[in-house]
């Protein structure tokens, strides 16, 4: 059905099942993740899925011309999955016949579900800001853990304020100038860098905007001076906090305003009941200090012997696997993303804008 289609009894019980694992109390895993892109994505439907005493999981999908399927929001979510109690065992290729899906493909999925198990191609791991100890505990334990990371943040922090003016932090801005301020970084970032602009595409913007206007997502701000460095654009769900749109201004670059933003994050998270950040997988290394725990993540893809799903991994599989192999190697990364940045300072109409720094190397 479509996510509209729930009604309240449905959505409780989607709710009930997602605290039986802690992995699924994630944001994009939330009812109102699924809910929020099909208010502009008409491609976006719900399996429910029955046993004999009721609703037993319910499977968010998008469906793609000719049968082919992929989760909700491919390509910017960082967890997908069945939203099931663990265990709970599905004939993967028979929802795929129910669904009407001849091919599933995933990137971001929850590893522990055996549903999804024999398909999977790559497996991978998020990391995860633990701070169910408060800030002090975490901050204790990165100084310990990553000492010179926590020092030069703290440096270019002190720095940042005796240059510019005194350093503040907002956990949360209603304002939507700021959140078309992030969104012009962050556009001007993925420009420099040669990547996708996701907001060149107008229904991602206007489900930001849906889920800021609603609280589903938190504007945090980091100032200098009274005017804004840094932000961080993220998806918050009870205790849990997912990493979604970092950028800075890169006027202030010097001063390493997103690494000092991700620790006042974890501060601001900390004052307001956040116990847990999903960071994103992968690509900067100084998540490494800052992460408490990880979730198991899988790549690969489900099929039934179809025309079109035969097709259609003709037409991506080469691609996934070549971006597999970069992910999986520090230093192919590392020229991958040299590569990118190069195309892109040599493209027609790159020069002269304005831009903005910092988040996923997607």
């Amino acid at each position: 059905m479509r996510p509209s289609d729930l009604g309240d009894a449905e959505l409780k019980r989607w709710r009930d099942i997602r605290t039986s694992h802690r992995d699924l109390a994630n944001p994009f895993l939330a009812p109102e993740f699924t809910l929020g892109v099909g208010r502009f994505r008409d491609t976006v439907r719900v399996a429910v899925v029955e046993n004999g005493s009721g609703v037993a999981a319910f499977f968010p999908y998008e469906r793609g011309p000719l049968g082919t399927g992929r989760p909700v929001g491919a390509g910017l979510t960082d967890l997908q999955g069945l939203v099931a109690p663990p265990g709970l065992h599905l004939n993967a290729r028979a929802l795929l016949r129910a669904c009407g899906l001849g091919v599933w493909d995933f990137d971001h999925l929850l590893a522990h579900q055996p549903a999804f198990a024999p398909f999977h191609r790559a497996r991978r791991s998020e990391p995860v800001m633990d701070l169910s100890g408060g800030f002090a505990a975490f901050e204790d334990g990165l100084r310990r853990g990553a000492p010179k990371t926590h020092k030069t943040i703290r440096y270019k922090e002190r720095k940042l304020g005796r240059d510019v003016g005194d350093v503040t932090y907002a956990f949360s801005s209603a304002s939507a100038a700021d959140l078309d301020r992030l969104m012009g970084w962050k556009s001007g970032q993925y420009h420099r860098t040669g990547r996708t602009d996701r907001f060149a595409r107008p229904w991602i913007v206007a489900l930001v905007r849906h889920f800021h206007e609603t609280g589903f997502g938190v504007l945090s701000v980091l100032s200098a001076g009274g005017e804004p460095v840094s932000m961080h654009f993220g998806l918050r769900d009870g205790h849990v906090m997912a990493g979604w749109f970092p950028a800075y201004d890169t006027r202030f670059g010097r001063y390493s305003p997103g690494m000092i933003g991700h620790l006042r994050l974890a501060e601001g998270c900390a004052a307001h009941g956040v116990t847990e950040i999903a960071m994103g997988r992968g690509g900067k290394e100084f998540k490494e200090g800052f992460k408490g725990r990880e979730i198991p993540i899988a790549e690969g893809r489900v099929a039934r012997v179809t025309a079109a799903a035969g097709l259609h991994w003709a037409r991506t599989a080469p691609l996934n696997r070549a971006r597999g192999a970069v992910l999986d190697h520090p230093a192919l990364y590392r020229c991958a993303d040299q590569v990118l940045r190069t195309y892109a300072r040599l493209r027609p109409g790159a020069g002269g804008r304005r831009d903005g720094g910092g988040g996923r190397a997607s």
